[in-house]
């Protein structure tokens, strides 16, 4: 099968890798070239433009952002030249309005296109262990499985509305943000009663809270470690303002989220946006004024 894959960042690149492996022939390509070259060296072909990894049987994206995939997809007029039969996965988190849209432009040019957001770091990705939350035409998924299979664990089918899929990863995310921001508050909390917080997070992750996210993001809290960054505070922003905007679609509230967005940038603004998602709890720690100690 001729796979084509776009977007090359660290999550991009442990999936092409992966779908290397099975022996499909896999054509790469990315806005920044150099970033295909590992994959080249694995035995990927680089495609010269985004057109050339479309011609392909199945062509998956994980493109950074709405703005992105719209650019090479929709603005470039790229979409509206390809023709069926074509499937086409969509790894990324977009906003759910923008996945309708997409659909509904798939469907006029009679491609097949499945919303299939992942959950997982990079580090899971490359270990072939993702989630995946895959929504649109049954028959497209059907034959896509074998390669979904891949690149993930599980692959959670959520329906022929490829928005969905959409939906279920932004609600997903909110609860991993909100787990963060809960942890930062209550590692600021025992650090200011003389505690340790990495004492705390591995209290709580291996009794009422097991569980990568607790363990993972939890020990970067306990450590003050927000570097490297596999999730990005900027990326998290992001994904906040797309849920943000889902909520208001169906008149959902959600103050958590509200907080949240001003927590992350208040991070950006103190030049900490390429930090980890964990990098909450240095706001939390700014935040809490020092404790007084001449009483």
């Amino acid at each position: 099968m001729k796979i084509g894959f776009l977007g090359l960042g660290s999550m991009g690149q442990a999936i092409a890798a992966n779908l290397l492996k099975s022996g499909h022939e896999v054509r790469v390509w990315n806005r920044s070239p150099e970033a295909a070259r590992n994959l080249v060296e694995l035995g990927a072909n680089a495609a010269a433009t985004a057109a050339q990894a479309f011609d392909v049987d199945v062509v998956f994206t994980m493109l950074a952002d709405d703005k992105a995939l719209r650019a090479v997809l929709l603005d470039s007029g790229l979409l509206a030249g390809l023709k069926g039969p074509l499937i086409h996965v969509n790894l990324a988190t977009i906003a759910v309005d923008f996945a309708e849209e997409l659909a509904a432009l798939h469907k006029a040019q009679g491609i097949d296109y499945i919303a299939a957001p992942v959950m997982g770091r990079p580090n899971v990705a490359a270990a072939g262990q993702l989630n995946i939350l895959a929504a649109g035409p049954a028959d497209a998924i059907d034959r896509v499985q074998p390669l979904l299979d891949l690149i993930g664990s599980k692959t959670w089918r959520l329906g022929e509305e490829a928005s969905s899929a959409n939906a279920m990863k932004l609600a997903t995310n909110f609860l991993l943000v909100s787990a963060v921001q809960a942890m930062s508050e209550a590692a600021v909390l025992v650090t200011r009663h003389g505690l340790q917080s990495a004492d705390l997070i591995n209290l709580v992750s291996t009794t009422i809270f097991p569980g990568p996210v607790y363990q993972g993001y939890g020990t970067l809290i306990g450590e003050r470690r927000y570097e490297p960054a596999a999730f990005k505070a900027a990326l998290g922003l992001k994904d906040v303002e797309l849920i943000r905007a889902a909520a208001g679609q169906v008149s959902v509230q959600m103050p958590t989220a509200d907080l949240i967005r001003a927590n992350l940038l208040d991070a950006i603004a103190h030049g900490q946006g390429d930090m980890d998602l964990a990098v909450l709890a240095e706001v939390e720690e700014r935040r809490a004024p020092a404790a007084d100690t001449t009483r």
